[in-house]
């Protein structure tokens, strides 16, 4: 009896040898799945046949505030294929049928008909609808997050003369607009503000369109999600692509933005913000640094008057006066470091901050039926700024030996040499139409009397 449950047992483990036990085999590559092309998965897993039927480039054309958009072909932005379709096709979201979330047609070789039946080339752009029986809390929360634009919008709707109350009036305050001026807003500053696909599947418009890694769902990857989108304050920054920059340190450290910009933040809490930093959850560098305000002298004098960046920030992208739709920024962008008055005191505690040249001017949307906004001097042309370059050592702690500590960063009159002014925003540094929205930011009349300037 003994030996013949030995034998029995060797059987079974001679023929799980062969056999194998994984989990869960692969879905076979593209090659071996030899699918109808008259079926959604097999046109879209066929690249030869991909390639045959392609439509005409359909993606928005570059140029803006982001840069050169990157081209790729639209059969390659379609195409179910390598190891990230595979991982796909075992996962949860690749056990659903494509027209579950994508509704059209399946099991039919005619494109047009297969791209019918309300078609919707991103589901995501109706989360309520095709993700939020699976995501409920995701879903209700991030249908006001900030990447959808509340904090541009709300610049827009102020400076065109629609005020509100509460950052929950924008979307209602929005529709007010001329439809026109709502047109231009959806072809040139939306197509950066995307959904739940623009960051777990798809590279968003920025980034050149089309699934990012054959379908797969999965955390946003820095270079092809994040940073095609946040390309010239970010990216440029973060990477020290600028001549005589350097990588910011926490680049260097190998940290990338999901290290800082939490879930929590990105997905939002449900409530609209007119402007990012209000966001509750936004990272603070205290997070991290501890015991900050009597680590050195530097910060126990300045902790609460300046902002971080006024010190640990490089030069940075500054551009301004953008037409939009029409030729884009006519102020190019180019690096600079200013240091003015905080303009969001509520938000901010810091008197003095780094302050980034905006895109605005009054007549950015003429092209739109808006000659010129009529309110636009209600917020300043220089904006808050956090730039992703942090150092800890820069041109400004840095000092000579023997130099005292603020030889770098105070305005110093040495006979008839002033040193240190270019740091400081002065009325003198802007533009005629630029001087009334921006004169609660400049250091004009606003600087320490001991500086004797």
């Amino acid at each position: 009896m003994k030996q013949n449950l030995l034998s029995l047992l060797a059987i079974i483990l001679f023929v799980l040898s062969i056999v194998g036990c994984s989990e869960e085999p692969k879905a076979p590559v593209t090659e071996e799945l030899k699918l109808s092309t008259n079926s959604c998965e097999g046109c879209h897993t066929n690249y030869e046949h991909l390639k045959k039927v392609y439509s005409p480039d359909t993606v928005s054309a570059g140029g803006g505030c982001g840069g050169e958009i990157p081209h790729i072909e639209p059969y390659d932005r379609v195409y179910l294929g390598g190891d990230g379709y595979r991982a796909f096709k075992t996962s949860t979201h690749g056990k659903i049928p494509c027209v579950s979330c994508h509704n059209g047609i399946d099991n039919t070789g005619d494109k047009k008909l297969a791209h019918s039946g309300d078609f919707i080339k991103h589901p995501s752009d109706r989360a309520e609808e095709k993700c939020a029986s699976c995501h409920p809390n995701i879903v209700l929360k991030a249908r006001n997050n900030i990447h959808h634009g509340w904090g541009q919008k709300s610049m827009l709707l102020l400076r065109y003369g629609i005020t509100y109350n509460s950052p929950d009036e924008i979307p209602a305050k929005f529709e007010q607009l001329p439809e026109l001026l709502k047109t231009g807003y959806k072809i040139n500053c939306a197509k950066c503000h995307g959904g739940c696909g623009d960051c777990h599947i798809n590279r968003p418009k920025a980034g050149g369109g089309g699934l990012l890694n054959g379908h797969k769902f999965s955390k946003p990857d820095m270079v092809n999600q994040c940073t095609a989108c946040h390309s010239s304050r970010v990216a440029h920054a973060y990477f020290g692509l600028a001549p005589g920059s350097k990588p910011d340190v926490h680049q260097t450290k190998g940290m990338k933005c999901m290290n800082c910009h939490s879930e929590k933040e990105l997905h939002g809490d449900g409530n609209y913000y007119d402007q990012r930093y209000k966001v509750k959850s936004l990272p603070k560098c205290e997070n991290c640094h501890q015991n900050l305000a009597n680590s050195n002298q530097y910060h126990s004098v300045h902790m609460n008057t300046f902002n971080c960046n006024v010190c640990h920030s490089q030069n940075y992208n500054n551009c301004g006066s953008c037409h939009v739709g029409g030729e884009g920024a006519r102020i190019p962008s180019y690096q600079s470091f200013k240091i003015g008055i905080n303009p969001i005191p509520d938000t901010k505690p810091y008197k003095y901050a780094t302050l980034r040249r905006a895109l605005m001017a009054p007549d950015s949307w003429s092209v739109y039926g808006v000659p010129n906004l009529a309110n636009f001097a209600v917020r300043p042309t220089y904006k808050y700024a956090t730039p992703h370059n942090i150092q800890k050592w820069t041109t400004r702690t840095q000092v000579e030996s023997g130099r005292p500590c603020y030889d770098n960063c105070h305005i110093i009159k040495e006979g008839t040499t002033v040193r240190n002014k270019e740091l400081y925003l002065f009325e003198s540094d802007l533009l005629d139409w630029e001087k009334q929205a921006s004169r609660n930011v400049v250091v004009d009349g606003k600087l320490p009397k001991s500086w004797g300037f």
